[in-house]
């Protein structure tokens, strides 16, 4: 099974990177960019076949190691 995590900063925290981003796209002509945010895409295989037990998993990844709470938001997904 397969768990997508996508994790991105939250509004109103600063974001360095993607600010350098926006002023690189608005510098190569791309004057409608109005903001970006960067952030990570994981991808974690698991052997496990119960989607509950797998959601209950990736909700403990999330707490314990991937994600920092205080400035990040978080989605995932599960691949059967």
């Amino acid at each position: 099974m397969l768990i997508k995590f996508y994790i991105k900063p939250r509004k109103g925290v600063l974001d360095p990177q993607g600010r350098a981003v926006s002023e690189s796209l608005k510098s190569l002509g791309f004057n409608d960019v109005k903001d970006v945010k960067v952030g990570k895409y994981i991808e974690v295989y698991v052997e496990n076949k119960d989607k509950d037990k797998a959601i209950e998993e990736a909700k403990e990844m999330a707490k314990k190691a991937l994600v920092n709470d205080l400035i990040e938001d978080y989605e995932f997904e599960i691949v059967e």
